[in-house]
């Protein structure tokens, strides 16, 4: 599966942004996605995740202001971002399995290239 990730910018603290991630290809409903991210100089992170049925996992980082979404009609996910910090500044990466729930960014098969959050303080 081929993803694109989409919707970053700049914006300020306490700001919202939503980002898309399109899939191709006709598994996209039995996939599990999830929504990783990477600030300079750090590893990357898990952010979110969701399962082909719509269970969800959060980082406890995000938990209350992140919301991951899906539309398997349409194969997209979906990262809505409230409240933003400056620590979420970060390129975040839409990715995919075939399988359960993973926070484990090595799980996953298919990344897609990633788009910039910045937030500014």
């Amino acid at each position: 599966v081929q993803l694109q990730a989409s919707g970053g910018g700049l914006v300020q603290a306490g700001g919202y942004l939503r980002l898309s991630c399109a899939a191709s290809g006709r598994t996209f409903s039995r996939l599990s996605m999830g929504w990783f991210r990477q600030a300079p100089a750090k590893e990357r992170d898990f952010v979110a995740a969701i399962g082909w049925l719509g269970s969800t996992d959060y980082a406890d980082s995000v938990k209350g202001r992140f919301t991951i979404s899906r539309d398997n009609a349409k194969n997209m996910v979906y990262l809505q971002m409230t409240s933003l910090k400056p620590e979420d500044t970060a390129v975040y990466y839409c990715a995919a399995r075939l399988g359960g729930l993973q926070r484990e960014g090595s799980r996953f098969s298919s990344w897609g290239q990633g788009t910039l959050v910045t937030v500014s303080s």
